[in-house]
């Protein structure tokens, strides 16, 4: 059972101004929360990578998984990592693809995250499989996440960005 509630409002200071990533790790004992400058990252081409073993449900301080299926990029700004011959999510954020109206999402990302949650609840994406040789089904793709939000890359189709 707990019982010490922490109040999150005594731990947190953040800078005056530009935009930041506040990072809060907390265990039973301790809180820590830092803060990073946030700088965008330009995504215009993603690298398949594949991998059937990996977990990340619950977001971690741990990302060393994510982190060696990134260094597989090659040329490519990001990967789109596939499970099962499903997509999944990039290393940095839930995906969205688009067909005939709508905006698709995968129904088993890696981590389902909050942005996700929301558009999910709003309507503005709906959970589907998603099999990697249906991508060229997909005219548009968008990321998102909590710094985010919902970014379409419009300068390029799905077609251009695979590398």
């Amino acid at each position: 059972m707990i019982s010490d509630f922490k109040n999150l409002q005594d731990y947190l200071n953040p800078p005056t101004s530009g935009l930041y990533r506040c990072r809060l790790v907390y265990d039973k004992k301790n809180i820590s929360v830092t803060y990073h400058e946030y700088k965008k990252r330009e995504v215009k081409s993603l690298k398949l990578v594949h991998d059937n073993e990996i977990e990340y449900s619950k977001k971690s301080t741990n990302r060393e998984i994510l982190d060696k299926l990134f260094e597989k990029k090659e040329d490519c700004d990001e990967i789109l990592i596939v499970k099962n011959s499903l997509v999944t999510d990039t290393s940095i954020a839930n995906i969205a693809f688009y067909n005939d109206g709508l905006w698709f999402t995968p129904k088993k990302p890696l981590l389902e995250g909050t942005t996700r949650a929301r558009l999910l609840d709003e309507g503005k994406i709906i959970e589907k499989d998603i099999a990697v040789e249906d991508l060229n089904n997909y005219s548009r793709v968008a990321l998102m996440n909590a710094m985010i939000d919902f970014d379409i890359i419009t300068k390029y189709n799905l077609k251009d960005m695979t590398c």
